[in-house]
């Protein structure tokens, strides 16, 4: 049944992810926290930073994690299935049949909706993240971190490991 399960939230959450992995994100939250409660808000937050911070895909890193918490190696083979069956999917029917429609203007406006829902998602991810932040280690340090993050990320251009790697050490030096 938990194979079922990993498979079926991970399909679903990718599925529905339009737009690759950083839209998936909330999703597949929405899933492991909320749906299966397989992790804690704060857990998933952790190693979406640890994430974030390795290469390869998102949402191939998070499968590979949650599914080999949940059920060792090969729970971590059917959640990383489950993430990369919608991609071969959609490949295959989805943006063939757009392909021979791309022109159409009912097209065109049905793939410019789905942003606005994605960026929703995203920024109510964020906030929750950001609450979660406050809650443990303050409105100072959070504000800091994010300022710093935002200044480093957009501003300096510098790579989002190396704004992780910071944030870490920052957490040493003045996070007791």
């Amino acid at each position: 049944m938990i194979y079922l399960q990993l498979f079926w939230g991970f399909f679903i959450a990718n599925i529905l992810g339009y737009g690759g992995g950083p839209p998936s994100i909330p999703l597949v939250q929405n899933e492991v926290v909320n749906h299966y409660h397989w992790m804690t808000n704060q857990e998933f937050g952790e190693m979406l930073a640890v994430a974030n911070a390795l290469p390869s895909p998102i949402a191939t890193k998070l499968a590979g994690y949650v599914g080999y918490e949940v059920a060792g190696v090969a729970g971590s083979i059917v959640a990383l299935i489950a993430t990369i069956a919608p991609t071969a999917i959609a490949m295959v029917l989805l943006l063939g049949f757009l392909n021979l429609f791309q022109k159409a203007p009912q097209v065109k406006a049905m793939t410019q909706s789905v942003r606005p829902i994605v960026a929703v998602m995203t920024g109510i991810l964020a906030v929750e993240f950001f609450q979660g932040s406050i809650e443990e280690m303050g409105l100072i340090h959070t504000v800091v971190l994010a300022a710093l993050a935002f200044f480093f990320l957009e501003r300096k251009k510098i790579h989002p490991a190396i704004a992780i790697a910071g944030a870490m050490v920052y957490g040493i030096i003045f996070i007791k």
